[in-house]
């Protein structure tokens, strides 16, 4: 019998899948629906790991299956390819961020193609080349057209190493995401924004359109990033200077009650607070420096710094001391906050530690006695009634917040109104290796857009990576350009953009991957999006996914799309886990070979303390990422991609064992014994159903129950670990009926041709996740072509049910034998057949029956004395 060698079969397909260009996708199929299916854009960091290896097969198989349903289906391939990593390989080996970046690229698409993956590879995009992001300055002078994009200064996280502005989700403990032993600071630059902001509301509306196919987790992650708040806005004045300092509060019923204001460490007015107490400074700039998460992280002491200045409530006209607040954020409704400590926890603990005054203006219902704040041990700040509010006392707060909101508006104290969290998107990088920002600065013209005929501006090559400041800033000849309104001298914007800006388009071009003339061609644009069906981590919700909605809402009002959304539907694949080496001692994760193992432990070679084994997320930080490579230059890609479905469902964890890859080669192992040992019974000759036998008729039932059951399974949330249960069971089956029925007296020509049309069912079905393997099969058993280009086989609704059903016989409530009997039989037919088994007679014989209860198609209950 031939034996599978899966090296030299894989290798076989991958040649012969390419040179017949069988993956390339038409804009337009006659008769064909088109369906679009994405896997996120990876960042060439040069290796896979298994956790990269999960996400693609997953795209990978329900690109395969729907194909085989009757699909156009695009599943295309790129690279994420700007940012800093390049940029510091760059000043670390000395090599260009470009040189490095390809061959990176190179290999990572090598690998991919070991992996099997049918992708288009005619529509490959790499986010670096000039042809890509000559298209993200275009869309950036479109929207600053729009009057969606604006220059500001704006204070910004700032990476002392990386010499660059970091997101908030990439500063952790205040340190830099990168380098974790660099304090992250607080630094004023001119920043250029995306107006995202404007989209706030239709971004939390939009939900609406998702909310069928999108994780509700993610969802409400975003929900919570763009923070709607209705609520209103009040002006306090302060009292040493005049000025006006507009508050923000959600809890206007509770204005009474305010006994001290407090503003962010960013908030302008502090600076003026400085000029005239400079002691503070010092203690301000470590409030501003501080991880803005840990400032505000649940349970953590709030720290404040008394400014000495005091503000007057307009509504009371009381003077309140205002203070500053490291729990005060700027990029939250104004940056000052009116406080209330008898009613918000926050400010409970801030005025306890600095022993501010307190006062009571919200009772508890159906309490006579007022609450006492010396007793207060926490804010009261559920529903009550009002005390201590003037002509609002004894109103329930509810119905005194809309009075209260009613009458500041009414008095010109303030406004009702709407606040997001969410803030515009600066997207300025102090750094090389991105999209250069398309604006010159001209003493004459000011500032200006570069002309669409000078795109793209090219990155420059004249550039010294040193390691400090942005590299751009040493190419004088990149600096020192020609105004394109007067042809006078001009200096360039030596910014970059965000790579997020790189990836919230992608999958647009891909639509129209050549085009020379615009970013992408509406008309096609229109034929592949929203895109079916995304896949990607769960760790993007709000950053790449809402940046994605943001750029299509405003593709779409600049006429590019038609569609709301750019994804219809998204899948968020769950980690892979490994075992990780972690030194308590040292406070890291261990690379594998600084591990010495004895026994069941584990010891650091270089100390000989043991360490400890934790199962982490699959990665480089954590020194545990698998290489996908070696695990199919030992199992195989089909073996691979076999166990990587079957072990969870997608949306789960993935806990990696190896052990399962000897499973997986196993159960392929079964398979191409079963379709190489009996290929002959293969036939396109007709069943005679009229002929089969119980044998016959019970193996057709498995395949069409299966069938349906791996059919529903993928449908129904892609959950290919049953799909593939279900085609391990049928096998087991069909190894009995070759046992029992082939090669016995109960072999005829029906029951050959029944084992044959099983098998070629089996192979089809477990093509889109062992495509290598069942190809070569498909060739084995005589067939033409590849099965990508196959129909999805079909159940027949009358063969899952089955015609006969086995039906317990009892006497008195015990079981003396049982029958099997058409399904359709009539109580009168069920009730004869169960006196004719023998040991029913022989424990009715000489009794009286009393009475036969028939449950049709379950149970026969004879009664006798």
């Amino acid at each position: 019998m031939k034996e599978y060698n899966f090296k030299e079969i894989e290798k076989k397909w991958q040649v012969k899948w390419e040179n017949n260009v069988l993956f390339k996708t038409e804009d337009k199929v006659e008769g064909k629906e088109n369906y679009y299916v994405l896997v996120m854009l990876p960042y060439p960091s040069g290796k896979l790991h298994v956790g990269h290896a999960r996400n693609y097969t997953i795209g990978d198989v329900i690109a395969r299956y729907k194909r085989m349903k009757g699909y156009n289906v695009l599943h295309p391939m790129g690279w994420d390819s700007f940012g800093l990593p390049a940029e510091n390989a760059a000043i670390q080996h000395g090599a260009h961020p470009a040189i490095w970046t390809k061959s990176n690229i190179e290999n990572m698409k090598r690998q991919l193609k070991l992996m099997g993956l049918s992708y288009d590879w005619d529509r490959e995009v790499a986010t670096y080349t000039k042809e890509y992001y000559r298209w993200n300055q275009w869309i950036f002078k479109k929207l600053y057209e729009k009057g969606l994009v604006y220059k500001k200064v704006s204070t910004v996280n700032w990476c002392p190493e990386c010499q660059t502005v970091l997101a908030n989700e990439q500063v952790e403990d205040g340190k830099c995401w990168r380098h974790s032993n660099t304090q992250v600071i607080q630094k004023d630059l001119e920043q250029w924004f995306f107006k995202i902001t404007d989209y706030a509301e239709e971004l939390l509306t939009g939900h609406e359109e998702l909310r069928e196919g999108w994780p509700e987790k993610v969802l409400t992650m975003q929900k919570n990033w763009i923070g709607k708040s209705f609520g209103t806005e009040i002006v306090f004045t302060v009292a040493e200077t005049g000025e006006k300092l507009p508050m923000f509060t959600t809890r206007i019923d509770t204005i009474h009650g305010v006994t001290y204001c407090v503003v962010a460490p960013e908030h302008p007015i502090v600076s003026k607070v400085i000029e005239v107490n400079p002691s503070i400074k010092e203690a301000v700039n470590n409030m501003r420096n501080m991880d803005i998460i840990e400032r505000t992280a649940e349970g953590k002491e709030k720290n404040g710094i008394a400014t000495g200045w005091h503000v007057i409530n307009p509504v009371t006209g009381d003077k309140v001391p205002l203070w500053i607040a490291d729990y005060v954020l700027m990029n939250y409704g104004t940056g000052a906050v009116m406080a209330v400590p008898t009613h918000d926890e926050r400010d409970f603990a801030f005025a306890k530690k600095y022993n501010l005054p307190m006062k009571v203006v919200i009772n508890p219902i159906g309490q006579e006695e007022i609450l006492n704040p010396e007793n207060m041990t926490e804010a009261f700040t559920e529903v009550g009634v009002m005390v201590n509010s003037g002509e609002f006392n004894g109103l329930n707060s509810k119905e005194a917040l809309e009075k209260i909101a009613d009458y500041v508006q009414e008095k010109g104290y303030g406004e009702k109104t709407v606040k997001y969290r969410l803030k515009d998107w600066g997207i300025s990088r102090q750094r090389y290796w991105g999209t250069p920002i398309p604006v010159l600065y001209c003493d004459k013209c000011g500032m200006v857009m570069e002309k669409d005929e000078n795109l793209p501006v090219e990155l420059p090559t004249d550039v010294k990576f040193t390691g400090n400041g942005n590299p751009i800033e040493t190419s004088e000849e990149y600096k020192h350009a020609v105004c394109p309104v007067c042809g006078g001298p001009a200096r360039r914007e030596t910014d970059t953009m965000d790579t997020f800006v790189d990836s919230s388009w992608y999958y647009l071009r891909y639509c129209d991957p050549k085009n020379t003339n615009l970013p992408f061609d509406k008309e096609k644009a229109d034929a592949w999006t929203s895109v079916d069906q995304y896949i990607g981590g769960v760790e993007h919700a709000v950053m790449h996914l809402l940046y994605a909605r943001f750029f299509y809402k405003a593709l779409r009002d600049l006429g590019l799309v038609t569609a709301n959304e750019p994804f219809k539907r998204l899948l968020t694949q769950g980690m892979v886990l490994s075992d990780s080496y972690y030194s308590p001692t040292e406070n890291r994760f261990v690379f594998a070979e600084e591990v010495e193992v004895k026994g069941e432990k584990a010891f650091l070679k270089t100390t000989g303390e043991e360490l400890v084994v934790k199962m982490e997320k699959m990665s480089k930080s954590k020194n545990n990422g698998v290489d996908p490579e070696e695990i199919m230059d030992k199992y195989g890609a089909d073996a691979t991609r076999l166990f990587i479905m079957f072990t969870a469902p997608p949306e789960k964890e993935l806990e990696w064992n190896e052990n399962g890859l000897a499973g997986a080669v196993r159960f392929l192992n079964r398979v191409w014994r079963i379709v190489i040992e009996n290929k002959e019974f293969i036939s396109d000759e007709k069943i005679d159903y009229s002929k089969i036998s119980k044998e016959d008729k019970g193996l057709i039932r498995k395949l069409h129950q299966t069938i349906k059951k791996i059919t529903d399974s993928i449908e129904d949330n892609y959950h290919f670990n049953t799909a593939i249960a279900g085609t391990m069971e049928l096998i087991n089956d069909v190894y009995e009926y070759r046992a029992n029925i082939l090669g016995t007296e109960k072999e005829t020509t029906e029951s050959k041709k029944i084992f044959g049309q099983v098998i070629e069912n089996i192979i089809i079905m477990l093509s889109p996740f062992t495509p290598h393997f069942c190809d070569e099969l498909w060739k084995e058993i005589g067939e033409k072509g590849f099965l990508f280009n196959s129909e999805w086989p079909q159940y027949d609704e009358k063969l899952i049910v089955a015609d006969e059903v086995t039906i317990a016989v009892q006497v008195n409530g015990k079981v003396r034998g049982s029958l099997v009997i058409d399904v359709n039989a009539t109580k009168e037919e069920v009730e004869k057949a169960a006196f004719e088994i023998e040991n029913v007679q022989k424990h009715v014989e000489g009794k009286t029956i009393v009475k036969v209860i028939v449950i049709p198609k379950k149970i026969v209950n004879i009664v006798v004395k």
